[in-house]
């Protein structure tokens, strides 16, 4: 199975439009449009798939975050945040336009964010990222995309993965989270095929 985007080249960096963020002194909501996806030599037997979007650098500390004069040491150790869940898409669907799936910000969140027809979203991390902000709280479903703390020295990569399944429905409701999606994915898998971007509002990164 083979994965590709006309949003950006495989380990090239993202363009600001399908980001959350974008650097605006020292940063500004930007599109958040999902990008465009498509793929193909999908196996014999598929009979859904599902996608994941997840970035594997985010601080486990946030003593740092964000703080004027200091920044983010590369070796700090990372864990995972969730950009995107969507299981049950149909074994028949080819392509994901831009902006399809997700155009601009939605404070609160995407309560229902369009998708293949059948297909269900699971919660992204910013579901707790804006945990306790009045503007922003809610249940993030769908795709939202990169806003990586402006003061990272560590560029940071985005894992798109496309996953064909010998069953026609995981079973998930709406607003599942990654736990359950790989727990319910567990031996269903033919096929897997992935993509991957980097971005990084860092002014030191950029200019290299």
């Amino acid at each position: 199975m083979k994965l590709r985007s006309d949003s950006f080249d495989d380990g090239s960096p993202i363009p600001p439009e399908y980001a959350f963020c974008k650097r605006d002194a020292p940063v500004a909501l930007s599109g958040n449009r999902n990008p465009h996806l498509a793929w193909s030599d999908v196996p014999a037997g598929t009979r859904s798939l599902a996608l994941i979007c997840i970035d594997p650098d985010v601080p486990s500390k946030p003593d740092d975050v964000n703080q004027d004069g200091r920044e983010i040491p590369a070796n700090l150790p990372r864990v995972e945040f969730v950009h995107w869940l969507m299981a049950d898409m149909p074994a028949d669907c080819r392509e994901l336009a831009a902006g399809s799936c997700s155009q601009g910000i939605t404070p609160h969140g995407k309560s229902s964010p369009p998708g293949p027809t059948g297909a269900v979203q699971g919660r992204n991390d910013y579901t707790s990222w804006f945990e306790g902000d009045p503007d922003m709280s809610g249940l993030y479903l769908g795709y939202d995309g990169p806003c990586p703390p402006w003061n990272d020295s560590l560029l940071h990569h985005y894992h798109l993965r496309l996953v064909a399944l010998d069953v026609p429905s995981l079973g998930l409701d709406q607003g599942f989270d990654l736990a359950a999606l790989r727990s319910a994915m567990k031996g269903h898998v033919l096929a897997e095929a992935g993509w991957m971007g980097t971005y990084t509002l860092n002014p030191r990164l950029l200019e290299d």
